[in-house]
């Protein structure tokens, strides 16, 4: 009898262990993960799901089929304001970020970045890629893992000076001869993922593809496209991280958005033809495409498969929507310019803007779902945008033009980007005129 019941109290105790060990995996693992896909220099032009002519993206293609398709998100049109506002939910006018250098000078002591806003949840969180717009390393604005190397565009040791070394978490090793750059980010964030899987993270993939200049990949066969083909690595480095997530057991639990950080570089712009017809705007310009990215988000069970967002989304929205997904409360010190889309990602309406704001450089403008107004004032019809922009000179004249430039008018002067930081270097968005003194005209356009 006395082994009877001391058999039944022995199976009680390890029935209920076995179900608070249960639940304790369940807590631990119940923080949705996050992966933001940052392609270097991809326009809308360049993805097939957004309808590329010349170019193949069948794994982007199946995310975005899996998920939700971003038909107007925006970003500033060049790299390292582009990255400042996608990190610290912040318009340029405020944070500094109004030209290249200038994204150098920002510090952690006045701007909190993603990764910190997430580690108050309790995110661990990895950069993998580009940083080099920013001073300082990763680790000193909240990330705690990083693998990074010098300027843009390295893939291979053999191109430039800066592409000998690269940095991981803080050691200075050489990217030996045959050694493909994208491949050892991709081996570095599986090593993260592998290590961080039974806990909530964030990875920040800051892509290589397809800034130039173009190379060769390991799969690229002599007298090939190589912009076709580098847009075929990014895509199937794309497929490596979904394989690695399905390996892990983690694809369920994971949002993954994908974003370009600005429209297609100039010399590969002509190609990047949408249904045969050219769009508006490349990098570092004001027009339509020098911002409008591709955007996609999967989540799989509470995105459902097959949709399309028409709603304005800009980077700025990213920080204050991860911060939603992961439970952090969003920093108090400074003004933020984002607002969350977590809503719109399950299926609800939520809190869509009535306009976005862009700005590089001199350059700024406010735009609606059909009007777009600049700094000069000038009022631009955007009905068939992205392939035209076509100017309203006699606004004033028209109804309906007229009240879209009060409207768009009082959006600036709220906003007042002329009382924030301004660019002082040559107005396009490259250089603050200090630097270009020290350095001189040439200046290696590796970091644009």
């Amino acid at each position: 009898m006395k082994k009877a019941l001391y058999l039944a109290i022995l199976l009680l105790f390890i029935a209920i262990s076995g179900v608070s060990g249960q639940n304790k995996k369940a807590k631990s693992s119940s923080k949705p993960n996050i992966i933001f896909i940052l392609a270097d220099d991809l326009g809308i032009g360049d993805v097939s799901c957004y309808g590329s002519d010349n170019n193949k993206t069948p794994i982007i293609d199946k995310l975005a089929a899996e998920g939700m398709r971003f038909q107007h998100a925006y970003t500033a049109p060049l790299c390292g304001p582009s990255r400042s506002r996608i990190l610290t939910g912040r318009y340029a006018f405020r944070t500094g970020a109004v030209n290249q250098d200038r994204v150098g000078e920002i510090k952690p002591e006045n701007e909190v970045m993603i990764p910190a806003v997430l580690k108050s949840a309790g995110y661990t969180s990895a950069l993998v890629g580009k940083w080099s717009q920013f001073g300082l390393t990763p680790k000193d604005f909240g990330f705690d893992d990083y693998i990074t190397f010098q300027g843009s565009g390295v893939y291979w040791s053999k191109e430039k000076a800066k592409a000998s070394t690269y940095t991981e978490n803080g050691i200075e090793k050489p990217l030996n001869t045959g050694v493909y750059m994208p491949d050892l980010m991709h081996n570095h964030l599986v090593d993260f993922l592998t290590v961080n899987k039974n806990k909530p993270f964030f990875l920040y993939y800051s892509m290589v593809h397809v800034h130039s200049l173009i190379q060769p990949t390991p799969d690229s066969k002599p007298g090939s496209d190589l912009y076709a083909d580098n847009t075929t690595y990014m895509d199937k480095l794309v497929g490596k991280l979904l394989a690695t997530l399905d390996d892990l057991k983690l694809r369920e639990n994971t949002l993954i958005v994908f974003m370009g950080d600005n429209g297609t570089a100039n010399q590969y712009a002509a190609r990047g033809t949408i249904g045969g017809k050219a769009l508006s705007g490349k990098k570092g310009t004001m027009l339509e495409c020098g911002s409008l990215v591709p955007t996609i988000a999967s989540w799989p069970g509470v995105i459902k498969a097959g949709q399309v967002n028409t709603d304005l989304i800009d980077s700025s929205d990213l920080l204050p929507t991860f911060a939603e997904v992961c439970g952090a409360p969003l920093p108090t010190k400074n003004i933020l310019d984002g607002r969350s889309f977590l809503p719109q990602l399950k299926g609800r309406k939520g809190n869509p803007k009535e306009y976005i704001f862009m700005e590089l450089g001199n350059k700024w403008y406010v735009r609606s779902a059909k009007w777009k107004l600049n700094r000069a004032g000038e009022l631009f019809d955007m009905t068939n945008a992205p392939f035209e922009e076509k100017l309203v000179a006699d606004y004033a004249n028209n109804p309906e033009a007229s009240a879209a430039y009060a409207r768009l008018q009082a959006v600036l002067k709220e906003l007042a980007p002329e009382k924030g930081i301004l660019d002082d270097g040559d107005g396009s968005g490259r250089h603050a005129s200090n630097v270009n003194k020290k350095k001189g005209a040439k200046e290696d356009k590796d970091s644009e």
